[in-house]
């Protein structure tokens, strides 16, 4: 592979995303990530990056994953900065909480889309180079609402998807050297769980999770980027738990 391994993480200037970013720098790693809308974020991502790691190379792309065409930009943008790329991390993802029976043409869409149609155009578009390469990863960032929960049916859908997109992958570019994997998730610390999930909501997770807290995002790094590595080669078609044994939703 070369000297310097390449990364692309989606969503990546907060949040989960912002914690692959950091940790795959840290891990020898160079990172093309992608942002839709916080360029500020973004930058203070690359500082970051260079404080953790000054000889890697981090570098933010603007992205919207839901259109094909300006994923086959950024794609060209990518390639043209790094000039490869080793594995992909779908990470990127939005949700619209409401019932199924009040959730609009316009807000399934705009999940579906983001979540599930663009994880596909994103690797589609790397798929190319991977090949190749003949060595490859593909990591995609689901939850344990791809097992359904009240209350968000198209973000469920849209998890749930990614299962069989990752399945379907791990079958047809194994004997490629590209390995296909899923990461499910459940609680984590980040801002927007700290908004969303405080008080009795917390409480409540917090109690009936085995290891009785909410998942650190260095956590999740962490088996990215074991995913990512030569030690996960035999590693494909998985749909992988990283939830503090939290694995259901009411």
């Amino acid at each position: 592979m070369g000297d310097r391994r390449v990364m692309v993480v989606t969503g990546g200037s907060r949040g989960i995303g912002a914690g692959i970013v950091l940790g795959a720098v840290a891990d020898g790693w160079d990172v093309a990530f992608t942002y839709r809308d916080r360029e500020d974020a973004a930058g203070a991502v690359m500082a970051a990056a260079r404080d953790v790691a000054p000889e890697a190379r981090c570098q933010a792309f603007r992205l919207e994953v839901s259109e094909s065409a300006d994923v086959d930009r950024a794609g060209d943008a990518v390639l043209e900065a790094f000039g490869t790329v080793h594995a992909v991390v779908a990470n990127a993802a939005v949700t619209c909480a409401n019932l199924a029976v009040s959730t609009t043409d316009e807000e399934w869409r705009t999940v579906i889309d983001t979540n599930l149609t663009g994880a596909f155009y994103v690797v589609r578009r790397f798929l190319p180079e991977l090949l190749v390469n003949r060595w490859g990863r593909l990591i995609f960032v689901s939850s344990i609402a791809a097992h359904g929960m009240a209350g968000d049916a198209a973000y469920c859908a849209s998890k749930a998807g990614l299962l069989g997109l990752s399945a379907a992958l791990a079958k047809e570019y194994g004997r490629k050297g590209i390995t296909s994997n899923t990461l499910l998730l459940s609680l984590f610390e980040t801002d927007m769980t700290r908004q969303e999930l405080a008080g009795e909501k917390r409480a409540f997770y917090e109690k009936h999770s085995p290891v009785g807290r909410a998942g650190q995002v260095s956590e999740v790094a962490a088996a990215v980027l074991y995913l990512a590595s030569e030690a996960a080669s035999f590693v494909t078609g998985q749909d992988i738990g990283v939830t503090g044994g939290l694995d259901w939703f009411h």
